[in-house]
């Protein structure tokens, strides 16, 4: 088998990638049937509504995650993701049978996004972590970037089968498909070879855990370069869905169709720096920041696209050096964190990731309102390029100090 599909090789995480399609591809047909669900049939096309539902699906895993994290370390993860899929096949069900009985009304909508978004903030540190336990340590990198390519994958395949769905058989049919889903990822960890695992040490059950996380991560300046590098470039730089969609509508007067294409774009960017990650290998501080650096310049010269098929075509490798940067800095933290504490870990990375996006939106609108879309991109490329040449210099000042002592002793 080649180097970019290595992992492949080992029989737990053939199931795990296959099921990762899978319960990835129910989970954006549910993000697209859920807007149209709001938008269309609940209220008359409420952008406010979907905002809430949408924040009630992230704010349990801002609020819980460093709580969830000390569980996915306490526990087995194997069994926690059968739970949380478990939880997303009912919520499917439950959803789906509301709408084909005509009894949906909004809270309903209200109540599943939160309860889904509490599965998510037990369910995201334990996936993440999980995955080393299925490979050699030599192979986690490879195998984060196969997970990370299965994600993006299915952004090309579940938005396209929730419109299908949607279509030929109604938004309601869209849950229902989602939970037999859903079902099939449980099924297939339930398959897996448990002794054919890595031996884990379970944190025990004792006080100031939470706080054990991050002395862990103070202490790590390795892990602190992938903290302060990530927040910059999730809070300024990732939020080019929104620059996206200010360029084609406000630069290029484009409408949907022509914004979902750029959609496709990216996520073909995505797979493509994931099967990248994958034949490299990203586990590595010297090609986080390089990738980091190429991410922001890619943005600012994005920015300056003279017409739209030009942008279409440079959104392609942005896709995919977003993905390296994002991959790689996972891969980072995995490889560099032991298993006892890599729960906690992961959780404290879900935060910075997730939650310096929607902070960073605002101002990112701001910019593109104020001064123009393009400008909007060039502000979190620049930002995107600086921190990585900050960080860069702080990589090199740290391994010349560690050269240095050992020099003197």
């Amino acid at each position: 088998m080649s180097r970019t599909f290595a992992s492949l090789a080992h029989h737990n995480f053939r199931l795990w990638f296959a099921g990762n399609i899978l319960a990835s591809s129910a989970m954006w047909m549910q993000r697209v049937a859920q807007d149209w669900l709001v938008l269309t049939v609940l209220t008359d096309k409420s952008g406010a509504q979907a905002g809430i539902v949408i924040a009630l699906q992230f704010l349990p895993m801002m609020i819980l995650s460093p709580w969830t994290g000390v569980v996915a370390d306490r526990v087995d993860r194997r069994t926690l993701v059968q739970i949380t899929q478990s939880i997303s096949a009912l919520l499917g069900l439950g959803l789906g049978t509301l709408i084909l009985s005509g009894s949906i009304q909004l809270w309903h909508v209200h109540l599943f996004a939160l309860v889904g978004g509490i599965s998510s903030s037990f369910d995201a540190p334990a996936r993440q972590a999980f995955v080393a336990e299925m490979v050699p340590p030599h192979s986690v990198a490879n195998a984060v970037a196969l997970s990370s390519m299965s994600f993006t994958s299915a952004r090309l395949i579940g938005p396209v089968g929730a419109g299908l769905i949607i279509d030929r058989a109604g938004v309601g049919w869209v849950f229902i498909i989602n939970a037999l889903i859903f079902v099939v990822p449980v099924l297939l960890i339930a398959l897996m070879r448990v002794h054919e695992l890595n031996p884990r040490d379970h944190a025990p059950r004792a006080k100031g855990q939470i706080r054990e996380g991050l002395r862990y991560i103070a202490d790590r300046p390795d892990l602190i370069i992938v903290f302060v590098l990530m927040s910059v470039v999730a809070s300024l730089g990732l939020n080019f869905q929104l620059t996206s969609a200010m360029m084609a509508t406000t630069v290029f007067n484009k409408g949907a169709g022509e914004f979902g294409l750029l959609a496709t774009f990216s996520a073909i960017g995505g797979v493509t720096g994931a099967l990248i990650a994958a034949r490299i290998g990203a586990a590595r501080l010297r090609f986080l920041i390089p990738a980091s650096a190429a991410f922001g310049v890619m943005l600012i010269v994005v920015s300056l696209s003279p017409n739209y098929l030009a942008y279409a075509l440079l959104v392609i490798p942005l896709g995919t050096a977003s993905m390296l940067t994002m991959t790689s800095a996972n891969s980072v933290l995995q490889t560099r964190t032991p298993d006892r504490i890599r729960g906690r870990v992961m959780s404290l990375y879900t935060i910075i990731f997730l939650g310096t996006t929607p902070i960073g939106a605002p101002f990112v609108g701001w910019v593109g309102e104020t001064y123009g879309a393009r400008w909007a991109l060039a502000v979190g490329g620049i930002a995107s390029l600086s921190i990585a040449v900050i960080m860069g210099v702080a990589l090199l000042a740290q391994q010349r100090r560690i050269r240095d002592g050992k020099t003197t002793s």
